[in-house]
């Protein structure tokens, strides 16, 4: 806009609460009442990182002026922030909620700005202790034909998937544990982050663990925020999904997430040592077996660790 002569201004938020602050100083060249008018008045108004102000009363109540006169007089402005819209001041919300007026786009890319390899690595994450699983070292050399003609089938369709990744994906088997299931999905996740891809890697119990841990009183972390977080993923690795203990509540959050990944149609891998059909609770296996995506495949070679 700048560059064609149009008048813009860009200003992160906190800073625009302290330059209005400033004009309460003895020494100030411009009053507070010119530097308001400057702000509310200006063509093209870009607010950055709105929500990253210290909330006082006064900054409150600023903002909300300012907002609110743009709001009604239907000045252009752009917003930027990483809070979720219900954690901003309610007054605020119900300005940017208006679908006639605000177009809002949501970006679940990741941070550009964080070293690639911490990229992926929030405190939900495990996938830093897989980053050795990839395609090129699952192993196939099995003794028996049957099982190498499975394991070959279970890596072309991981490969095929990670290629184009679209609905979700199961691996499962019944009972046994470590022959390469974990490998896959984790193998999957590391080729999509390569690629600049969005990945949460999660073992479901520590997911859980990571929920009900928001509920200390000393927690800096919100409920609502960590579910949302996993909930939203652009990609999830579900690992040893059946393992966890099936309380009321957790069985709850559980089908709450794969309910919403489902109607969301976001990319979802899944592994567990239980046959969906008969041995995980009907509701989540009731939208593991949809048909929407790949069918659920069965590893049926033994210990992957054995075979190697």
């Amino acid at each position: 806009l700048i560059g064609e002569g149009k008048p813009a201004l860009f200003v992160n938020t906190p800073d625009l609460l302290d330059h209005l602050r400033g004009t309460y100083a003895p020494d100030s060249d411009v009053s507070y009442d010119e530097q308001f008018e400057r702000i509310r008045n200006v063509s093209v108004l870009i607010l950055d990182d709105l929500g990253t102000q210290n909330n006082t009363e006064w900054a409150k109540e600023k903002l909300y002026q300012i907002i609110n006169y743009r709001y009604n007089n239907r000045l252009p402005t752009v917003f930027t922030t990483n809070q979720m819209l219900e954690d901003i001041e309610p007054r605020i919300r119900s300005r940017l909620m208006d679908k006639e007026l605000v177009a809002r786009v949501q970006i679940l890319s990741h941070d550009f700005r964080r070293p690639f390899a911490e990229r992926e690595m929030t405190e939900l994450s495990s996938l830093n202790l897989h980053r050795n699983q990839t395609f090129k070292n699952f192993r196939t050399n099995v003794p028996t034909a049957k099982d190498r003609g499975n394991l070959e089938r279970a890596l072309s369709l991981a490969q095929e998937f990670a290629e184009s990744p679209n609905g979700w994906l199961v691996f499962y088997s019944e009972g046994i544990f470590g022959n390469g299931k974990t490998h896959l999905a984790a193998a999957i996740a590391n080729h999509l982050t390569y690629q600049g891809r969005s990945v949460l890697f999660v073992f479901v119990p520590d997911l859980l663990d990571h929920l009900r841990s928001t509920f200390d009183k000393a927690s800096k972390a919100r409920y609502d925020i960590r579910f949302n977080e996993i909930k939203k993923a652009p990609i999830l690795v579900l690992d040893d999904l059946g393992i966890e203990s099936l309380t009321d509540w957790a069985r709850e959050k559980i089908y709450q997430l794969f309910n919403y990944r489902y109607n969301a149609n976001l990319i979802t891998i899944i592994t567990t040592s239980k046959n969906p059909k008969t041995q995980i609770d009907p509701k989540i296996a009731t939208l593991m077996l949809n048909g929407r995506f790949e069918y659920p495949f069965k590893i049926t070679a033994g210990p992957y660790n054995f075979n190697i």
